[in-house]
């Protein structure tokens, strides 16, 4: 298995200019790799939206790649929404799955039947043409450069080290910097809508 955050530094090299919607990996990308321009951290509210607000990011703006880090505790609350990321065909839209086996913001509880699931082949058979399982850093990192260059959607499920969080939610340092009407005011600005 691997840290977040090493995954997280190796997939920095090959970023360029795409916009990165963090997920529950954020805190961490936040730390070591944010860029404040084509970062969008939803923060823990969105809970289970992360990959319908990263599609529609994607939808939006075809010309820049979209990077989604999610969890899956957020994918399990909607997984609904690999099949219709596989029905849009979003080319520029890379799903990575953080797979920790837990819902580790809230203390640690085990995902159901974690260490019998394989992402990979569920998002395959969603309909997602490329579709990619990695427990050990230094095969993720030598295989990202030629998944990122292949046209989405692509799904890569990645098992990661458990980090638990056991302090309660307001004790927390907040990585999020911006409010919610920040994110969205920043994201019409960005698209220009309302021009």
């Amino acid at each position: 298995m691997m840290h977040t955050a090493d995954m997280l530094k190796a997939f920095a090299r090959h970023r360029g200019n795409a916009i990165v919607v963090p997920g529950r990996g954020g805190r961490h990308w936040v730390d070591l790799t944010a860029r404040p321009g084509l970062d969008v951290p939803l923060g823990d509210p969105a809970m289970g939206g992360h990959a319908c607000f990263a599609l529609g990011l994607a939808l939006a703006r075809p010309e820049k790649k979209v990077i989604l880090f999610d969890s899956e505790g957020d994918l399990l609350m909607g997984l609904g929404t690999l099949v219709t990321i596989a029905e849009q065909k979003p080319a520029n839209f890379y799903h990575f799955l953080i797979d920790n086996g837990c819902y580790a913001t809230t203390g640690g509880q085990p995902v159901p039947n974690a260490d019998k699931v394989a992402y990979d082949v569920i998002a395959r058979g969603a309909g997602y043409p490329r579709a990619f399982a990695f427990g050990e850093l230094d095969e993720f990192s030598a295989n990202l450069e030629q998944i990122l260059s292949e046209p989405g959607p692509v799904f890569v499920a990645l098992k990661v080290v458990a980090e638990i969080e056991n302090a309660p939610i307001g004790r927390r340092r907040r990585w999020q910097t911006r409010t919610r009407d920040q994110v969205i005011s920043d994201l019409r600005k960005e698209l220009r809508i309302g021009d």
